[in-house]
């Protein structure tokens, strides 16, 4: 597989009401083919959210928007564009990274979770400064976190999150 630069094309999922925002990387090859946060069939991001809410596994775009509003989630990436391979957070590279402004003007300092280390790190760099806010890591919801199975990573989320929620 060849690098290619990638551009963030789908918008943040927040409002005013929103108590915590989640941060990935940037999307993944399936995500931007289906155009929306975590398209991976495999990724377990859309099942651990429905566990913490309490929800069935949403199925369209527009459920998983309702569910995470409902919910008081906000989600979002840190890059907005980057040179990368494949899906590989390890091969991103000449990183232009989001403008979190928007939503922290009208959520107010919410607590920030990372969706893995490669997104807490590219937050650290890009973001930590600019909005002042410390994220905190949450273990990687992609296929590749293999290491982790779902019940795990579950219970990781909801321990992090609830409290917030």
């Amino acid at each position: 597989m060849e690098a290619v630069r990638v551009r963030h094309t789908f918008a943040p999922i927040y409002q005013e009401n929103s108590k915590v925002l989640i941060l990935g990387t940037v999307p993944s090859v399936k995500s931007r083919e289906t155009d929306f946060y975590y398209g991976h069939p495999r990724n377990r991001f859309w099942q651990v959210i429905s566990s913490l809410c309490r929800t069935e596994i949403p199925q369209t775009k527009e459920e998983k928007i309702q569910m995470l509003l409902e919910n008081c989630i906000a989600l979002y990436d840190v890059v907005e564009s980057c040179t990368i391979i494949g899906s590989s957070d390890s091969s991103i590279r000449d990183v232009i990274p989001v403008n979190l402004e928007p939503i922290l003007e009208q959520t107010g300092d919410i607590p920030i979770f990372t969706n893995g280390s490669a997104a807490w790190r590219l937050y650290r760099k890009f973001l930590e400064v600019q909005t002042g806010i410390t994220a905190y890591p949450l273990p990687s919801t992609s296929p590749a976190n293999a290491a982790w199975s779902l019940q795990r990573l579950t219970e990781v989320w909801k321990e992090a999150l609830t409290p917030y929620l």
